[in-house]
């Protein structure tokens, strides 16, 4: 089979403005980047607005193995194959980082036959927004350090700031940093740090954003750091908030582009899921939902951390309702979970399948909490035998859940529409009694333990000394009634990476929490959790090409 980027590289990709015909956009309701790339305008939604929403489907997946298990593969070849059963259907992603494109993880395209294209642009500098939250984010960095180095009249104390310098590219070098070396003219010597740029608080305000004035007011709500008296202080004290969302005024639109199979695609915004909230943005969403019957898009990692920040955060500021939740899982990753090594997965191993079940089972559960119908996707390998595959059918009829199989990797659309009948038979069938898990009022640490208890299954969470002092801080601010986006890892429902299956009676340690006042949510750490994360021994970098004719090499 070729690789990713040489299935990319072979399809023939309709003109961008064709795509918007096929959703009745006009060639005035769109800016171009290029003959395969658009934005979409404001005009276009002002001329939606009104219009009923479609069906709104959400893809997450269980705690995935280290290369994870085709969430966004299955969510193109999905959008594809509805398309194939004669559906009008739209996808909704996120943006991929440079960071890991260039390090582990590679892009966020999708894979074999069911990528999202042009996918060398995708994967690189696509239209730009990622370089604009760069900008913005740097922007009010500089403004921080020049105002304390021309007198500080807001009394910045300089020992609290906690506002980071942003870059979208795995560096470990610059997680702490020293500033204004170099006497008095280049300004007062302080701490300071970078994040990866996709961890900025910007990218969480762009994604949460209703419109350009909303993204505006949310960007002048951001805590810098506090006074010396103890005060906070804003982007607005700063004054620079105005110019913040200049730079941002072209990536606040949606991004228009197409799969292999010529469905179009929405790509915007790209928090990361284990630091942010980890899904496209809400304009993204709801232009998507007034443009198809059916708008599936996806959230981060499994579903403990997309999943539930999608539904508490998301859709709540949202005012989302969402129809179904495909869950995505395969039978190496279950595998993986019941304990058996990653070089090993290929293997047929039926008492690890049986361990490591429970991981698929927390997260059925975990899901209907929320009042959403659940379909099982079983992204399907060419090493499940045939005693795993009953096996894992006759577990989820047990559950009284559907589960399709899924080949969407090695065939597009047609291997995904078993997955889009059940889909839309599911969709058409049940109600959804969507509810979001807490009450955003209650106090911080019960809404915090909510998470902790019902999601993870944990015992009891624990606070560290610093998480105590900044809860009565956050309290004292009157900053508490906010929704939780907690810091944890992907591979684990606990906030250990290495507790895999379905861990029970463990404590959850909350090691620190960060207002993010902009976007709208408190942040909750655990674990160790890198906001600027680093390249590995061999970063895919190294693998990475392009020759005199200008063919790209090695991006997958």
């Amino acid at each position: 089979m070729q690789t990713d980027i040489q299935i990319a590289q072979s399809c023939k990709m309709e003109p961008i403005v064709e795509i918007a015909k096929k959703l009745a956009i006009s060639e005035d309701e769109i800016e171009l980047y290029g003959k395969y790339k658009a934005k979409l305008s404001d005009e276009l939604w002002e001329r939606l607005k009104d219009k009923k929403d479609g069906k709104l489907v959400l893809v997450t997946a269980i705690n995935p193995t280290p290369a994870g298990e085709g969430k966004t593969t299955t969510t193109v070849g999905l959008g594809q194959a509805m398309s194939k059963i004669g559906k009008k259907a739209i996808i909704a992603l996120r943006e991929p980082s440079l960071g890991p494109v260039m390090g582990v993880k590679g892009g966020a395209a999708g894979g074999g036959y069911s990528q999202v294209v042009p996918m060398e642009d995708i994967n690189l500098h696509f239209t730009g927004d990622m370089h604009a939250i760069t900008a913005a984010n740097n922007l009010l960095s500089a403004a921080i350090d020049n105002h304390i180095h021309q007198g500080n009249s807001l009394n910045i104390d300089l020992r609290q700031i906690v506002w980071k310098r942003a870059m979208d590219m795995n560096d470990r070098a610059l997680r702490g940093t020293v500033v204004g070396l170099g006497g008095k003219a280049n300004g007062m010597p302080r701490e300071d740090g970078f994040l990866i740029t996709v961890a900025s608080e910007v990218m969480a305000i762009l994604c949460l954003s209703m419109d350009l004035m909303d993204l505006k007011e949310r960007l002048g709500k951001i805590i810098i750091g506090y006074n010396y008296d103890g005060k906070p202080v804003t982007a607005k004290d700063l004054k620079v908030n105005g110019a913040m969302t200049l730079l941002l005024k072209d990536a606040v639109k949606p991004n228009l582009v197409q799969t292999l199979e010529n469905t179009p695609a929405i790509m915007h915004g790209g928090p990361f899921a284990n630091i942010a909230h980890g899904c496209n943005s809400i304009i993204a969403t709801k232009i998507a939902l007034k443009l198809a019957d059916y708008c599936i898009t996806e959230a981060g990692f499994g579903a403990d951390l997309g999943a539930e920040k999608f539904f508490n955060i998301k859709c709540r500021m949202a005012g989302l309702k969402p129809d179904a939740v495909v869950l995505v899982a395969t039978i190496r990753a279950l595998k993986y979970n019941g304990g058996v090594k990653k070089e090993d997965l290929g293997s047929e191993n039926l008492h690890a399948l049986k361990l490591g079940f429970v991981n698929l089972e927390k997260h059925i559960e975990n899901l209907k909490k929320f009042g959403v119908s659940v379909l099982v996707a079983i992204n399907h390998f060419g090493s499940d035998t045939p005693e795993e595959v009953e096996y894992v059918k006759a577990r989820c009829k047990n559950m009284n859940v559907e589960v399709a199989f899924s080949e969407v990797f090695a065939k597009g659309g047609a291997g995904g529409q078993e997955l889009a009948e059940k889909l839309v038979k599911l969709t058409n069938s049940t109600a959804s009694n969507f509810k979001p898990l807490y009450d955003v009022n209650l106090p911080i640490k019960q809404k915090i333990e909510t998470i902790a208890k019902e999601i993870y299954g944990a015992k009891a969470v624990v606070y560290s000394p610093e998480a105590d002092k900044t809860i009565k801080k956050i309290e004292n601010m009157g900053l508490d009634k906010m929704p939780i986006c907690m810091a944890k890892t992907q591979y684990s429902l606990s906030d250990n990476p290495n507790l895999l299956g379905r861990p029970e009676g463990f404590d959850i340690t909350v090691k620190e929490l960060k207002i993010s006042a902009g976007a709208g949510f408190i942040v909750a750490l655990t674990g160790d959790i890198m906001t600027m994360p680093g390249l590995p021994k061999v970063p895919a970098a190294e693998k990475i090409d392009i020759d005199d004719s200008g063919v790209i090499q090695g991006l997958f």
